[in-house]
Formats: C-alpha cells, sequence, structure tokens
C-alpha cells in the first residue's frame, strides 16, 4: 500500500505540468514553434518544481520545529520568518522597488535570522522557549510595521502585498526555480546529517546533552538552516499556511514512526500536497488562478480536524 501510494502520487506529479486553462498535449512539448512549448517549460514545469520543492521546505521544516520546540502546533513560521520576509516585498513594493521583490523578500527573513541568531549567542543556556517568546514578539512588531506600509501605499500596491500573502507559486522560467530547490536539497541533507542528533533530542535535550550532543549547537544550525530556507521559499511563494502543520501530523499518524524516520517521506508528501494544491488552484479558475494558500486552508484545514477527532 505505502509503495502504490508513492507511485500515484508520483504519476500524479507528472501529469500535473499537461493540465490546467489550456490543456497540453505530450507530443507538442518537444516543438520549439508551438505554444504548448513555451507555456510547458516556461510556465507549468517551473510551477511544478516550485511547488513540489516549496511544499518540501515547509513539511520538513515544521518536522524539525515540531521536535525542536516539542510543541506539535509548531510550524516554519513560528520564529517570524514568513513575517520578516512579507515585510521586505511590502517595502519593496510600497518604496518603488518592484522588480528586486524576491530579493527584498528574503532579505527581511535574513535579517529576522541574524536577530534570532544574535539572541541565541546571549542566551546563557538554550532555552527554545524564551527563543519562541522572541519569535512572536518579532512577528508582532513586523506585522505593526505592515500596518504602516499599507498606510502608506495606494490601492495597486496594497492589493499587490494582500496577493503575496495570499501564495503562489506562479514562476517564470526554470532558471528562476533553482534558488528554492538549492535551499530545500541543502535543508534535507542536513537533517539526514543531523538524524543521530535530533532523535535523541525528541527525547529532551539533557537525554541528548548526556549522550554528548552540543544541545545549543545542533539547535542553533538547524533552526538557522530551516529558518534560511523558509527564508528563500517565502519570497518566491509567499507565506503559504497549513503545509508545515498538517503533512508532519498526518505522516506521524498514518505511519506510525518516530520523527527521524519520517524525513524523506515527510518531504516528498508535503511537495505533493502543494503540486496537487497548485493543480486544483490552476483548474478551479475561470480568468485566473485560485491563490495556492486558500486552497492549502481548503484542503488541509478540515482533513486535520478530522485527523484529530480521529485520535480523541
Amino acid at each position: 500500500m505505502k509503495y502504490l501510494m508513492y507511485f500515484l502520487a508520483i504519476i500524479l506529479i507528472i501529469l500535473a505540468p499537461f493540465h490546467g486553462q489550456i490543456p497540453i498535449e505530450f507530443y507538442n512539448i518537444n516543438n520549439p514553434t508551438s505554444v504548448a512549448y513555451k507555456l510547458f517549460w516556461e510556465i507549468r514545469l517551473p510551477r511544478i518544481l516550485v511547488a513540489f520543492f516549496a511544499g518540501g521546505i515547509l513539511s520538513l521544516g515544521g518536522l524539525i520545529f515540531q521536535s525542536l520546540f516539542k510543541n506539535p502546533m509548531s510550524t516554519p513560521y513560528t520564529l517570524g520568518v514568513a513575517t520578516g520576509s512579507t515585510l521586505g516585498v511590502a517595502f519593496a513594493i510600497v518604496f518603488g522597488f518592484g522588480s528586486f521583490v524576491s530579493l527584498f523578500g528574503f532579505f527581511g527573513a535574513l535579517f529576522t535570522v541574524l536577530i534570532l541568531f544574535t539572541l541565541t549567542l546571549k542566551l546563557k543556556s538554550y532555552e527554545t522557549n524564551s527563543l519562541l517568546l522572541v519569535g512572536i514578539a518579532l512577528a508582532f512588531f513586523y506585522n505593526a510595521a505592515l500596518m504602516i506600509l499599507f498606510y502608506l501605499s495606494d490601492e495597486s500596491q496594497s492589493f499587490e502585498i494582500i496577493r503575496f500573502t495570499m501564495g503562489s507559486v506562479d514562476v517564470v522560467g526554470v532558471e528562476n526555480t533553482l534558488p528554492i530547490i538549492l535551499a530545500s536539497l541543502g535543508l534535507l541533507s542536513l537533517s539526514f546529517f543531523y538524524k543521530k542528533e535530533l532523535k535523541l533530542l525528541l527525547t529532551s535535550n539533557d537525554y541528548a546533552y548526556l549522550k554528548g550532543v552540543n544541545v545549543k549547537k545542533v539547535n542553533t544550525i538547524l533552526l538557522v538552516t530551516v529558518s534560511l530556507a523558509v527564508g528563500v521559499c517565502v519570497s518566491l511563494t509567499g507565506p503559504i499556511g497549513f503545509v508545515g502543520l498538517i503533512i508532519p501530523h498526518i505522516l506521524k499518524t498514518i505511519h506510525k514512526k518516530s520523527a527521524e524516520q519520517l524525513m524523506l517521506p515527510i518531504f516528498f508528501y508535503g511537495g505533493f500536497f502543494l503540486v496537487l494544491s497548485d493543480l486544483i488552484a490552476r483548474n478551479l479558475g475561470n480568468n485566473s488562478d485560485i491563490p495556492i494558500g486558500i486552497i492549502t486552508a481548503f484542503l488541509g484545514g478540515p482533513f486535520f480536524i478530522y485527523l484529530i477527532m480521529r485520535r480523541k
């Protein structure tokens, strides 16, 4: 059954670029003079790549955050990185740097990571709860700054900012997918490198310390890496909710395994979930795509409640 699910998911991911408001025939994608060729290679395929690797980052980031904070409600956005990225994008839109929206979004996330990293160095002992509170405080501060930018913006700028916060995987050109692919593969590789340490940290920080783990170093590296990967993701796609929360819980409920054993499945199914959400978003709208963040909330919310009720 497990391998059948993987097979069906892979088939759907392969077929996803061919379906949308304009169907694409397979034999036309190798014809450079056809519309289908440009539609497939310049629009559809980059969307699928961004959706898959963004879903992988968010779901794996959610698993790591839930493990390190010992909090099942933690998400990759818990430390305020997504809000910092959104603030950077809003600043670029309001002050006329619209051509560098993604760059400003990444710098907003990077600035947040630097603040968090500086504060972790100031802590006498590594306290994840203190870091969590700092992240929440930063998110409130960023939201206040975002409201000021909304006040300064005109109608078109306000709409552009709001549209960004709804999430989108609308990327043109395969070359523009490289940052998110590299960020996701880097996060996945580092997660496997610290797989044993994460397993010990799942029990408790004290137990991991007794087993020889440098708790502060490992926690800092994992949190900073996840935050940077999420920063790259949000700067390109906007904040897409629910993926980092529900996918780890669904996989842990279905497979009944420890978190460190589910890294690759969670990464894969997080990507599959976002590809499926994008496919739905592209086929429901009449003249334009529905924001993918709305689809993930509609799909994820009820199913997550169902899982909670089953677990009682």
